[in-house]
């Protein structure tokens, strides 16, 4: 068989996988955010922090939830890495430098999981376990209760109530990702996995010095690494390490994990404001981008350029032999169209086009279907502002799912997309413009540049991935890229809440034959073309100085 059909074939498992979890997850996900009942182990969570779950809140409530429990988690997961050198478990590593320490916290909350440390040289079992993996379930959990409260907002009239934050986080986690994340763990421990909480121990001496491996409950973190979009690896080489990812159908399993939950709330999304015809819009929508983007990254890393290319079948420098190409080609666009930011090769390895693909798809907010939650509400703030585009064309105030998309949403929806490309522009430009940290770039010219674009467009939108080739653990990367991790995550939050409360508050607008039909295969199409144009805009001179010339020079 040859590779490239191995890889179309793997592409048609995934869309068959992907289909048949479709329905039953995006209406078991419905029923658990709709339920008013609760748990048993949900009301003791509840006592424990004090919440009452029937509440209501208004949007400045809900966003003060959001913000109180993250900053609580920062300032936890800080403590416990600095606290690391005297816990039970931390196998003989030391405490987490406070730079790094702050990096990391900020990470693993925002559900970016951006490392700039060797993760079995660095982080032992309670870490690992009680502080990280803890954070992989509840920031994915946060980013699904912001989508489910912007669902809201369309979904009510004549109220500023999107539901409450408590009960939508606690159910989130329990109901949805801790069965599927157990189920995915035992299916990686089948697959060969490991699972355990071994020590360091040496395996074999090798060119005058010792190999040393650790153990670990890696396949139950590498489960939720994928589920939650996190990404972030037990070991340093992430799922290219066989302890995590040992073999094809392990790979093509967790690029499941990563898109199952995003393209499945489509179907919630759908489900939860009456009209499934608007999931199934959405839900091309990204289809149509993911499909789109792995064919031009397997062509782009097929294309044969000279004899090396021609005797291995494609560009496979960086790129395990265990996966090929297909499978690290599927894999790379799957973590970087979604906030995974999980690598099975290493991304500055690809050619120079295939390299910026990879920035493309988080650079598009990754919506496409983005990461757990914060893929859906990224995905209908880009169709409110498809709508009002196509509204400015007609002459006509323009509508949604029957609110009126006005001012005060339109200049919302304006601020949410400006967010990202500010922080990830900015902090690029000071980065080459200052002295010290062009130090940290293993290669010079666009190669070198790409490295810190990648890096900050990694962080500001709570991606995760690197470029390699850049030392990150200076005290400059640590603080810069930690803050465009918070900020990238936390304000797009205050204005998808924001806007969710000022549509909740809207009476319904009865549709005329003037209404655009939002479900139809023409919103779609116009919704593609309005997140490149303006992806493609904002981007274009930084990725032109980057990927773009290294891709034409090569």
């Amino acid at each position: 068989m040859s590779p490239v059909l191995a890889g179309v074939l793997q592409v048609l498992a995934l869309v068959v996988a992907l289909g048949l979890a479709y329905r039953p997850l995006g209406d078991y996900m419905a029923g658990v955010y709709s339920s008013t009942k609760h748990l048993r182990v949900e009301k003791w969570m509840y006592k424990a922090v004090g919440a009452d779950p029937n509440t209501q809140m208004r949007w400045p409530a809900y966003l003060r939830g959001v913000l109180a429990f993250s900053a609580v988690s920062v300032l936890f997961l800080y403590l416990l890495q600095r606290l690391q050198g005297a816990l039970p478990g931390s196998l003989g590593f030391v405490s987490i430098d406070p730079d790094q320490a702050f990096n990391t916290a900020a990470s693993f909350v925002a559900n970016t999981n951006w490392q700039s440390y060797y993760g079995e040289q660095a982080m032992g079992h309670v870490v690992q376990t009680g502080g990280l993996a803890v954070q992989n379930f509840v920031s994915a959990a946060v980013g699904m209760a912001v989508a489910v409260a912007l669902v809201r907002g369309f979904a009510r009239s004549r109220t500023g109530e999107l539901g409450n934050f408590w009960s939508d986080l606690v159910r989130g986690t329990v109901r949805i990702l801790l069965p599927i994340a157990v189920v995915g763990a035992l299916l990686l421990v089948a697959c060969g996995a490991i699972q355990n909480f071994a020590g360091i121990h040496e395996v074999g001496q090798f060119m005058g010095g010792s190999q040393q491996w650790n153990g670990g409950a890696v396949a139950s973190q590498e489960a939720i690494k994928e589920l939650g979009t996190n990404g972030g690896g037990y070991f340093n080489a992430n799922s290219s390490h066989p302890f995590e990812n040992p073999n094809g159908l392990s790979n093509l399993l967790e690029i499941f994990l990563i898109l199952v939950i995003p393209f499945a709330l489509t179907r919630t999304f759908g489900r939860m404001v009456g009209s499934l015809k608007q999931g199934y819009a959405i839900l091309a929508t990204m289809g149509v981008i993911w499909l789109g983007f792995t064919t031009l990254m397997m062509w782009t890393e097929f294309a044969h350029h000279g004899p090396a290319f021609d005797i291995a079948g494609g560009a496979m420098e960086g790129k395990e032999t265990r996966f090929g190409i297909a499978g690290s080609s599927i894999f790379a666009v799957a973590t970087t169209l979604t906030s995974t930011g999980a690598v099975n090769s290493f991304h500055s390895s690809y050619t120079g086009f295939g390299g910026g693909i990879t920035m493309l798809g988080m650079q598009l907010g990754e919506i496409a279907p983005g990461g757990v939650g914060s893929g859906l509400y990224g995905m209908l703030v880009m169709a409110i502002i498809a709508v009002f585009i196509a509204g400015l064309m007609v002459g006509r105030t323009p509508e949604y799912l029957g609110k009126k998309i006005g001012t005060r949403e339109i200049k919302l929806a304006a601020c949410y997309i400006l967010i990202t490309p500010t922080l990830v522009l900015c902090f690029t430009a000071a980065a080459m413009a200052l002295p010290t940290p062009p130090h940290s770039m293993t290669n010079t010219g666009a190669h070198g540049f790409s490295e810190i674009l990648y890096a900050y467009t990694s962080g500001a939108n709570n991606n995760g991935s690197a470029f390699a080739g850049l030392n990150a653990d200076t005290q400059w990367f640590n603080t810069t890229i930690g803050l465009a991790m918070l900020l990238g995550r936390f304000l797009p939050m205050v204005f998808v809440l924001a806007l969710a409360g000022s549509l909740a508050e809207q009476r319904p607008v009865p549709a005329t034959v003037g209404t655009l039909g939002t479900h139809k295969p023409l919103f779609s199409g116009l919704l593609v073309g309005t997140i490149l144009i303006i992806t493609g805009l904002t981007y274009f001179p930084a990725l032109a100085l980057g990927p773009l010339a290294e891709g034409l020079a090569s």
